[in-house]
């Protein structure tokens, strides 16, 4: 790869690695490509990237994106998102489906986190659903005033 490539390369990860959130670093060895176009397009779905990076480039643009402390060797691939949620996900839904896709470590939130921390945000739901939680939080008191009032109404009916 010609140095002027490196360098394009290292300052399109800088910029993706500094917007975003969460990047997981995952090992794909013995994967086939099919395999990793599946997990491409559930990323996609998603608004997750997914790219396998030569190390060196990787670390460059992680160290300049403000993400040390963790060790990246042997062959990765990387996913990130803005949503720690979904990235999280997406590595965890792939590796459950493929024993060969293994989690290394990765950063939430600019911090490194370990393969526990990473399964624990994939466990959570995704922003979708919680919106879905809070809006039938704030929904239930009219909800339950709407039910008294109407069984009010019902009774004074009878009445």
């Amino acid at each position: 790869m010609l140095k002027s490539k490196k360098a394009e390369v290292i300052a399109q990860l800088t910029t993706s690695f500094t917007d975003t959130t969460a990047v997981v670093i995952c090992d794909y060895k013995g994967l086939t490509v099919s395999k990793l176009e599946v997990l491409r397009k559930a990323a996609r779905a998603k608004d997750t990237s997914v790219q396998v990076v030569k190390n060196t480039l990787a670390k460059i643009a992680l160290n300049n994106a403000g993400m040390t402390g963790v060790e990246i060797k042997n062959t990765n691939i990387f996913i990130w998102s803005d949503d720690v949620i979904s990235a999280a996900k997406v590595a965890a839904d792939f590796a459950k489906d493929n024993e060969l896709f293994v989690i290394k470590a990765g950063y939430l939130d600019k911090e490194p986190a370990d393969i526990a921390k990473i399964e624990a945000f994939a466990k959570l739901p995704g922003r979708e659903e919680l919106l879905g939680m809070l809006a039938a939080t704030w929904m239930a008191p009219i909800t339950n005033m709407a039910v008294g009032i109407d069984a009010l109404r019902k009774k004074l009916e009878e009445a």
